[in-house]
């Protein structure tokens, strides 16, 4: 698949759509939140427990990015406290079809990619020998 040229900062820059999707799926949480999702509907403190080291804040931030964008839906009970519950909608499902390979391919590799930072000199560290 071939993308036209887009100069930076250029309106073309902000509707293209790979960066635009790639944006929001492709940052620290996103996609942990929508893997943990795929078990099935989970509370916002099943979800925080289950990711680990996010903190509240950025789980609701990133929350509400991937609803904007179809990935999930939120369901709130009224209830005292409220009971609110996160879902993947098709969309996110169809999203994580097409990331599993992806998924798979990282668990395979993780130990040769950690062994490859561990033996990574960098370039400064070279010219300062």
């Amino acid at each position: 698949m071939k993308f036209p040229p887009v100069e930076p900062g250029s309106d073309a820059a902000a509707c293209c759509p790979v960066r635009d999707v790639l944006d929001v799926i492709g940052d620290r949480w996103s996609l942990l939140a929508l893997t943990t999702l795929s078990a099935g509907t989970l509370r916002l403190t099943q979800l925080k427990r289950a990711i680990g080291d996010i903190s509240q804040r950025m789980l609701a931030q990133t929350l509400r990015t991937l609803e904007r964008d179809g990935y999930l839906s939120r369901k709130v009970y009224p209830t005292i406290p409220p009971k609110v519950e996160y879902s993947l909608t098709p969309l996110g499902r169809s999203l994580l079809g097409r990331l599993e390979p992806l998924i798979e391919w990282a668990a395979e590799n993780h130990t040769r990619v950690r062994k490859a930072r561990k033996a990574y000199v960098p370039p400064a560290a070279i010219s300062a020998l």
